[in-house]
């Protein structure tokens, strides 16, 4: 009988655990961390960066799912070549298109993101390299796993960034984590992303063709913007054109288009970004790791 008292004196004082993994105080009330959310594909707390441990913390690499860009564009064909959103310029809008993107799936990262694109205008009137956009590195997706350690291995122009994590080399993840290739467990042909940039992250073209008016227009004729691969389409990823990461295809136009089902191509007369095997999607980098 004493021992029992006792047990449940102590039980009383450390507070029990509740059903939702959280602990309980006396008053029923949530005192404790929530347990990692099971809804969440990384098992991460919704509730910030602090609570989310040291793989949140490194997080500083995305690529921008499907999911995202049709909540942010309003759109469900997304935003086609024209990413300002709201701001002055395409590189701007970009940047707060990841940077909203990063803040959904991080609360309070507190970190500066930009999106890994050249453009032939910059605020100087001179081109914009997406190579000197992204910080020194390195980079780790939103599961603590290595991109890349240093800018050099990103514009280094090999297929796959050297000494990335074999888990995500070959299907870069998006801002949750998730493979991209098979992001809700279906898989997709959605690897084209948007980079204006040559191998080595520099403006693939002189002009604005590669870069959709320097990413401020939807309209189909107005340029072919310069992709890389997210994931290689060539078996064993061997072939350039299609396996680099940052640039591989130029797409079939600047509108706003999605095609996620393998056709082979684009198909005749298609003016979208994402007429041969995307939506438009663009890659994120912290400019610290």
């Amino acid at each position: 009988m004493r021992r029992s008292v006792l047990l449940a004196g102590l039980l009383l004082a450390l507070g029990c655990r509740s059903g939702d993994g959280t602990n309980e105080g006396l008053d029923g009330s949530a005192t404790g961390t929530p347990d990692a959310d099971a809804s969440r594909p990384d098992g991460a707390n919704e509730g910030g960066i602090g609570g989310d441990g040291p793989a949140a913390s490194r997080f500083s690499f995305f690529v921008t799912s499907l999911v995202a860009l049709r909540s942010l564009s309003g759109n469900t064909n997304g935003f086609g070549g024209d990413l300002r959103f709201g701001k002055p310029t395409g590189l701007e809008g970009a940047d707060e298109i990841c940077r909203q993107i990063a803040e959904r799936s991080a609360p309070g990262n507190g970190k500066t993101w930009h999106a890994f694109l050249s453009v032939a205008v910059g605020p100087a009137g001179t081109p914009v390299q997406a190579i000197d956009r992204i910080g020194p590195g390195p980079w780790y997706d939103r599961r603590g796993r290595l991109l890349a350690q240093t800018k050099a291995v990103v514009g280094s122009g090999t297929l796959r960034p050297t000494g990335a994590d074999p888990a995500i080399i070959n299907d870069l993840p998006n801002e949750d984590g998730v493979p991209n290739h098979n992001p809700d467990g279906t898989a997709v042909d959605n690897h084209h992303f948007m980079t204006g940039s040559s191998a080595t992250g520099t403006l693939h073209t002189t002009g604005a063709t590669a870069t959709c008016q320097d990413w401020t227009t939807t309209v189909g004729s107005a340029g072919r913007p310069r992709c890389g691969f997210s994931w290689p389409r060539s078996a064993g990823g061997t072939q350039p054109n299609g396996a680099h990461w940052i640039s591989g295809i130029d797409e079939a136009g600047c509108a706003a288009a999605i095609s996620i089902t393998g056709t082979g191509g684009a198909p005749p007369g298609a003016t979208g970004v994402g007429s041969g095997g995307g939506y438009g999607g663009i890659y994120c980098f912290a400019l610290t790791p």
